[in-house]
């Protein structure tokens, strides 16, 4: 079987918190896309959606966070390698991996 087969296309939308984030959006976003292509996907659409308030406040002190949303190709096993990844990461809030196939 060839790798090309074992390839899936993923949908991967990420809460990214910035309150003590002194550099730009922009360089976070692209921290972020650095560190999937090191795991192994590659990564094609990036949407910033920008910041949208939340529905349901947890924490009163953070009632909004910046949505974005990358368009990955990679491995099969994406969802457990991304939580993994950006598990310790303070600025990312929540992660969400959608297979698009």
């Amino acid at each position: 079987m060839s790798d090309t087969a074992t390839q899936r296309q993923y949908l991967a939308n990420f809460i990214l918190d910035t309150r003590n984030y002194t550099e730009t959006v922009e360089s976070l976003i692209e921290r972020i896309q650095g560190a999937l292509e090191s795991i192994g996907f590659t990564v094609g659409k990036v949407d910033n959606r920008g910041q949208q308030e939340f529905i349901r406040v947890t924490d009163r002190n953070y009632t909004a966070g910046i949505y974005v949303s990358y368009e990955l190709t990679g491995p099969a096993e994406a969802s457990t390698q991304i939580q993994e990844k950006f598990r310790l990461d303070k600025q990312v809030n929540r992660v969400l991996v959608q297979s698009k196939d």
